[in-house]
């Protein structure tokens, strides 16, 4: 893959006087991805729930939801860091700081390294060893791996660098334990088979803004109706998978696989009403592909939160 030409990213406010402090602080903030990170907490705070049988020990959760905050933020402005030249030329992406030039390439990278290496150390002191480990294989997968290796390269991309997204599950559980389970696996498959029905239909609605800047997103190279069968096998496969912490595992209560059987069931339903429309040709607006989108964070959202309260009746 070539490196893509744009225009120069930070050609706007480039002069501290045109950069207020506020609008700066805020562009950090942006940098971080905050939104991408609130689903990261979502998986990880329930895991410590189920880990510990009941309620965590909170001073353990707050730390632990801090380093996940640096962890992911740091990874994060390394990624916008590195994306730079594509963002420019992406529509949802063109107001990204870096772009704007509301904080240089050179002050996101400092920051990016400087959260990541903070992140690492905070966890290795505040919780254990293993979450710190853990946490700087997130990082360095997300930033070396995905952004590096795999998103200009392979329509496969989201598939595998989707694990770096995974983690939270280990980090939570480990922070509690000190160790890795079957049950906290099973949860990292549940969200390694969700995370690729639940961009791929984003990718479906911008694909013009990757086609642009030569990203191999699964919607560039293949057709809707291609696309949409893979949906389907993922979201089936996450279905089934999620199943397996109440059997074999044994590791719940009634509650869990009932609302997995429900939440999956609406999932399905989403996913193939898309993978039909797609079938009869149906394109734009009328595929409705964002439905699934939406649908795919609620469903996980509500997934984890059973997560949590699921260890008060086993």
């Amino acid at each position: 893959m070539t490196a893509v030409e744009s225009r120069p990213a930070g050609v706007i406010g480039t002069s501290h006087g045109q950069r207020p402090f506020a609008a700066r602080v805020m562009a950090f903030v942006a940098l971080t991805k905050p939104r991408i990170i609130e689903l990261l907490l979502i998986t990880t705070v329930p895991v410590m729930f189920l880990a510990a049988g009941g309620v965590p020990d909170l001073w353990l959760v707050l730390t632990t939801v801090v380093g996940g905050y640096l962890s992911a933020g740091g990874a994060n402005a390394l990624n916008m860091y590195i994306d730079r030249d594509i963002d420019a030329l992406m529509h949802r992406t063109e107001q990204r700081p870096l772009v704007t030039g509301m904080v240089s390439p050179r002050e996101g990278l400092v920051f990016g390294i400087a959260l990541s290496v903070v992140s690492t150390v905070w966890f290795a002191v505040l919780v254990n060893t293993l979450s710190a480990a853990l946490s700087l294989t997130a990082i360095l997968f997300y930033v070396f791996v995905y952004t590096l290796g795999l998103k200009r390269r392979t329509a496969q991309n989201i598939v595998w660098g989707g694990i770096a997204g995974c983690m939270p599950v280990f980090i939570g559980w480990s922070a509690v334990t000190n160790s890795v389970s079957w049950a906290a696996l099973v949860l990292f498959l549940v969200i390694f088979f969700w995370t690729p029905p639940h961009y791929w239909p984003l990718s479906m609605k911008v694909k013009d803004d990757y086609e642009r800047v030569g990203v191999p997103m699964l919607p560039v190279v293949a057709g809707n109706l291609v696309v949409a069968r893979q949906i389907v096998i993922y979201s089936w496969v996450m279905v089934l998978v999620s199943l397996t912490l109440w059997w074999p595992l044994n590791e719940t209560s009634w509650l869990y696989p009932v609302a997995a059987v429900l939440l999956g069931a609406m999932w399905l339903k989403e996913a193939h009403g898309l993978y039909s429309r797609a079938k009869a040709g149906v394109s734009g607006a009328k595929l409705k592909e964002m439905r699934l989108f939406h649908w795919s964070i609620t469903y996980l959202s509500l997934l984890f939160v059973v997560v949590a309260v699921d260890p008060f009746l086993h």
